[in-house]
């Protein structure tokens, strides 16, 4: 009988495919948050009254390793996606077009102040990493 358990418990794992990771450039957590930080990072660069919250952000940023690291991601995955060019160009465009939404105009540093008060007003993920002067 044991021997019909274990083997019955060998086949059934055998026969469940092993759950794969999507790559991280499709997992939404970590990208969402990642444009958020690049958003922050443009308006506080943008903007001369409004400055990065950095020791929060760098412990941000240390949770978001870690939660991928929670989901399975390896740190040569991580490192790989943060060192990818294609991806950082991706999530540059995507916080780019953020704030040309919110109307972010190139010279007008206002508009950059305005969307930087806005997020902190929302309480949203770029607004948390960013702090009015």
């Amino acid at each position: 009988m044991k021997k019909l358990i274990a083997l019955a418990l060998t086949a059934a794992s055998l026969a469940a495919p092993a759950a794969a990771l999507e790559p991280l450039a499709q997992e939404n957590y970590v990208n969402d948050r990642l444009i958020a930080a690049r958003v922050a990072d443009r308006v506080r660069r943008e903007c001369p009254s409004i400055d990065a919250r950095i020791v929060y952000a760098w412990s941000q940023a240390r949770a978001l390793k870690k939660y991928a690291r929670d989901k399975g991601y390896s740190s040569a995955q991580i490192d790989a996606f943060l060192d990818s060019k294609q991806d950082k160009a991706r999530i540059y465009a995507a916080a780019e077009q953020y704030l040309n939404r919110n109307g972010a105009r190139k010279g007008d540093a206002q508009s950059f102040c305005r969307i930087g008060q806005n997020e902190i007003a929302s309480k949203s993920v770029a607004g948390s990493l960013l702090v009015a002067k």
